[in-house]
């Protein structure tokens, strides 16, 4: 994993999971997680990297993806979903993701494609050309839990691996990110 020293801007997962997931309990209904240097191959191609997650899905199953907001909330100036991405053509969920957004940092044409639901997040940024930084702060193995395998159609315990990632617009941290890829055959 590429390391961000101790007094960079960070993501902290638990901060993330409380958007829509009450501690302790609620946290385990998503996942058990657990910090990892590193993730196994293909997951490494997928997640240890400073790009945007819907890029790269989308290059690695080579078809455009569609966003699915499954819930979403705003707290003043700030901005919360829980999505799934889906492949365009397959309808394959590929991601799963809780996002959280510093409004005030974007612009308000690209707030409000955002704030639409239409678009991948990552697309609407690349779109409109936002100046930006994607931070990797951290791999994680996740065991699935009720909720998360629920949204992914896979079965409870089963071994995912996700990101936290900062997303800095115009040189400001402004997007918080949990990333969680769906299970890549070997």
């Amino acid at each position: 994993m590429r390391g961000v020293s101790s007094d960079e801007p960070r993501v902290d997962i638990n901060e993330l999971l409380d958007e829509f997931y009450d501690q302790p309990i609620g946290h385990s209904q998503l996942g058990e997680f657990e910090p990892t240097d590193s993730v196994p191959t293909p997951y490494d191609r997928l997640l240890d990297h400073h790009e945007h997650m819907t890029v790269t899905v989308e290059s690695h199953y080579g078809q455009k993806v569609a966003v699915q907001v499954h819930r979403y909330h705003t707290k003043g100036d700030w901005y919360a979903r829980e999505i799934t991405l889906v492949t365009s053509e397959s309808q394959r969920i590929v991601q799963y993701g809780i996002v959280r957004i510093d409004t005030t940092k974007l612009e308000p044409m690209v707030w409000s494609e955002i704030e639409n639901q239409s678009t991948p997040l990552g697309r609407v940024l690349v779109k409109h050309d936002v100046l930006r930084e994607v931070q990797l702060c951290g791999l994680w193995r996740v065991k699935a839990g009720p909720s998360l395998a629920a949204m992914m159609h896979l079965t409870v315990g089963e071994v995912l691996y996700g990101r936290t990632a900062l997303i800095f617009c115009h040189g400001s941290p402004a997007i918080e990110l949990l990333e969680i890829v769906a299970p890549v055959a070997t």
